[in-house]
């Protein structure tokens, strides 16, 4: 998402960082781009005409002229209003103090609503809360019986019964308070459009179950009539934010640009893939800077604590600065790179990656030969690539099913990428800052085990 957005807004300020003093046709020039990127974009009319509105007003009491980089100022005027836009701040979910804490979910049908319930359980479950799901989507042949499998894959419990969705609710709500559960997400059935049927439905949900948080799951393919269906569930419900889906895909950006603008409520969270995993909270900030190319570090750090061992990465750096990482250690930082979703999403994190880098087809099933190969190898040859000569490498290109000169491109690539590893390690914010967050997390979570202990 947003990668045209991206590659447009880039070529407006590279313009505009190549000129050493901007004049107010400079300016004017650039907000005519940008509000035709941002249209093309399918964001809302309104908005986009608000959004350069108060970036101009922003600039007018800027003097560019006597500004060293008058370019890096008209950046970040745009980077804070897109932080806006998007929503400012990140919702933090704060949890009832009577539990369970109750999670409504609304949407149209083939909004990805029953996928996002599990997911959202799934995140609960990491954050360390005790969650439960509630199947009161009883439309819809099979969705109940769609639910149960992602609550078995989460290791949630999935209460349903085969009466009506009011029923069903206020049954799964009272199951949660009898069983313990500090969670409780509520699936709820969609319709193909907005209707009087779906809205009564789930008014009657609502006021049943009387939720602490109610979110709209929307595609964010689907652009401006996302923002008019979030229109018409607000009218009703009340709702507290909203959830994208799809974002992975091939979408413009309109509905996340938009919803905050026109409904008044931001977005929480987004699923940027499909694995249970590929849910995260929405951080206005991390996406403005994503947008302007500006990467996404912070994310890319909690997605590698997430999947990295603290111990397992001080392991890797170290073996890194000694000049002794070997193929078999390649093998296994593939498969914890594998664990942090889909290697696009993570290049599109890496700050100051040219735009050819960035917008690059990149395939996760390119991995599996180079696995493959690596696999084929002896303990020793892993250890120790320079063994390999000719007759070993035809016998890894077999073992493999690859050829000889796949596998001598992996040799070579390895010794290219074992030097450029060795620089990354000194960069400040990835390596080194990854593994002292994670230290500072395990030690955390020591000191609360040592406490419930005493």
């Amino acid at each position: 998402m947003f990668d045209s957005l991206t590659d447009r807004f880039d070529g407006i300020f590279s313009r505009l960082r190549g000129r050493g003093r901007l004049t107010e046709a400079d300016v004017d020039e650039a907000l005519r781009e940008i509000r035709l990127a941002l249209l093309q974009a399918d964001v809302n009319l309104r908005v986009v005409r608000d959004f350069v509105t108060r970036v101009r007003e922003e600039l007018v009491g800027l003097d560019l002229s006597q500004s060293l980089t008058p370019g890096q100022q008209v950046v970040k005027v745009v980077h804070d209003q897109l932080r806006e836009i998007l929503g400012g701040e990140t919702l933090r979910i704060t949890y009832a103090s009577r539990p369970p804490t109750v999670v409504l979910l609304a949407g149209l049908q083939g909004g990805g609503k029953t996928t996002t319930a599990g997911k959202l359980a799934a995140w609960f479950r990491r954050s360390g809360r005790n969650p439960m799901l509630v199947g009161a989507d009883l439309q819809r042949p099979a969705a109940v019986e769609q639910l149960r499998v992602l609550g078995a894959q989460a290791g949630v419990p999935v209460f349903s019964e085969p009466s009506d969705p009011v029923t069903v609710s206020k049954r799964g709500l009272e199951e949660a308070i009898r069983l313990g559960r500090d969670v409780l997400v509520i699936d709820t059935a969609g319709r193909l459009s907005i209707d009087a049927e779906l809205m009564e439905e789930v008014r009657q949900i609502s006021e049943a179950t009387d939720p602490h948080y109610t979110f709209l799951v929307i595609d964010a393919m689907t652009g401006q009539d996302a923002v008019a269906t979030a229109q018409a569930f607000h009218e009703t419900l009340e709702l507290d934010g909203v959830i994208l889906t799809k974002v992975d895909g091939d979408a413009r950006g309109g509905a996340a640009l938009s919803v905050k603008e026109v409904v008044g409520r931001p977005i929480v969270f987004q699923s940027t893939g499909e694995k249970q995993e590929d849910f995260e909270q929405f951080h206005p900030d991390r996406m403005a800077d994503r947008i302007l190319g500006m990467g996404d570090v912070l994310s890319l750090i909690e997605k590698a604590e997430s999947a990295v061992d603290a111990a397992d990465a001080e392991r890797t750096m170290a073996l890194l600065q000694e000049g002794q990482f070997t193929l078999e250690d390649f093998l296994e930082q593939m498969q914890q790179v594998k664990k942090m979703g889909p290697l696009s999403g993570l290049v599109g994190m890496i700050p100051g990656l040219p735009k050819e880098v960035r917008n690059a087809e990149i395939d996760d099933r390119a991995l599996g030969p180079i696995e493959a190969i690596i696999r084929s190898m002896t303990p020793d040859e892993r250890r120790d690539p320079s063994i390999i000569n000719g007759s070993r490498r035809l016998r890894i290109a077999k073992g493999s099913g690859t050829t000889t000169t796949e596998v001598n491109a992996l040799l070579d690539r390895f010794k290219q990428m074992q030097a450029y590893l060795r620089q990354m390690t000194g960069m400040p914010g990835l390596g080194g800052r990854m593994v002292r967050a994670s230290n500072k997390r395990n030690k955390k979570a020591s000191k609360k085990a040592r406490k419930r202990g005493r």
